[in-house]
C-alpha cells in the first residue's frame, strides 16, 4: 500500500480541491473545480500503467470515500436556499466518479498494450463524457424526480431557459454548464498527455 500512497494522496487532494473550487464561478458557465477535478483521471491514468488495474481501483475508491465525505461536510453547512451540497448533487456526484473512474480504469486496462498515447487519451475521453452526463443529469434534470421537492427546488436555478452558451437554442441552463464542463474535460484530456508521459517514465525508471 506504501507504494500507491502517492497516487492516493494526489486524488485525494484533487477531490478535496475539486469540492472546494466548485463554489466559485468563472464566467457564466464554469466553476474553478471544472478545471482541477479532470485530474483525477491523469492520476488514475498513471496509476494504471505504472502499478496496473487493482492498484488504480483502489486508487479510484479512495477518492470515492473522500468525495463522499467532503459531501456530507458540505450537508451540514447551510446556506440561504438551503445546503451547500443538497442531496441530489452529492448521489450524483458519487455516482459519477465511481462510474466513470472505474470505466476509465477498464479502457485503458484494454488498450495498454497499444502506442502509449491512446490508452490515457481513449479512457479519458470515454470516462470524462460519462461522468459529465450522469453528473449533471442526475443533478440537475427535472425529468429526475426521486429526491423529492424540497431537493429539486434547491437546484431549480439550474431549470432557466437561456441560449446554448449563450447563443444557440435555448435549453435548460445545466446543459451549458454540461457542455462548458465537457469542453474543459476535453482540454485537459489532451493536455494532460504531457505530464503523463514524463511522469510514468520517471516512475517506471525507479520501479524498473
Amino acid at each position: 500500500m506504501t507504494r500507491l500512497l502517492p497516487g492516493i494522496l494526489a486524488m485525494a487532494l484533487t477531490v478535496v480541491a475539486s469540492n472546494v473550487l466548485v463554489q466559485y464561478l468563472l464566467g457564466n458557465w464554469l466553476t474553478w473545480g471544472a478545471f482541477t477535478y479532470p485530474i483525477a483521471f491523469l492520476v488514475t491514468d498513471v496509476m494504471n500503467r505504472i502499478y496496473g488495474a487493482s492498484a488504480a481501483r483502489r486508487v479510484v475508491f479512495v477518492g470515492f470515500i473522500v468525495g463522499i465525505i467532503c459531501s456530507l461536510i458540505g450537508s451540514q453547512i447551510m446556506l440561504v436556499y438551503g445546503p451547500a451540497v443538497p442531496l441530489r448533487i452529492a448521489v450524483a456526484s458519487a455516482i459519477a466518479f465511481l462510474t466513470a473512474q472505474l470505466l476509465d480504469v477498464s479502457i485503458f486496462d484494454r488498450l495498454r498494450e497499444g502506442q502509449w498515447w491512446k490508452a490515457p487519451l481513449a479512457s479519458t475521453i470515454v470516462g470524462s463524457i460519462v461522468d459529465t452526463a450522469l453528473f449533471f443529469t442526475i443533478a440537475f434534470s427535472a425529468s429526475v424526480t426521486l429526491f423529492g421537492a424540497e431537493n429539486d427546488a434547491a437546484i431549480s436555478w439550474a431549470w432557466e431557459g437561456v441560449p446554448l452558451l449563450g447563443q444557440g437554442a435555448v435549453l435548460p441552463l445545466w446543459v451549458s454548464l454540461a457542455v462548458a464542463d465537457w469542453g474543459v474535460k476535453l482540454a485537459i484530456a489532451l493536455i494532460a498527455l504531457v505530464p503523463f508521459r514524463i511522469i510514468v517514465r520517471k516512475f517506471s525508471h525507479k520501479i524498473a
